[in-house]
């Protein structure tokens, strides 16, 4: 069997995807040590979804329809 060759997220170097590399997916240290740090400087996030409670609590303002009309107003 063929050992895929993937590109390491940090440096897009070539690599095989091989469990001899304890760093995988990462070609090396380095290339993950980059990655955590990135993490832990934020400049990676995960999206935060609104969850229902969100939506109980009043803490969301209803935002108007964009897509409706305004109506008009009298003078």
């Amino acid at each position: 069997m063929t050992k895929p060759k993937i590109k390491c997220p940090t440096c897009e170097k070539e690599h095989l995807y091989d469990s001899s590399n304890q760093f995988r997916p990462f070609c090396s240290e380095r290339c993950k040590m980059i990655d955590l740090g990135a993490w832990a400087s934020e400049e990676y996030a995960i999206p935060e979804s609104k969850s229902v409670s969100d939506f109980s609590s009043g803490e969301l303002e209803e935002q108007p329809e964009m897509d409706s009309p305004t109506p008009p107003t009298m003078h």
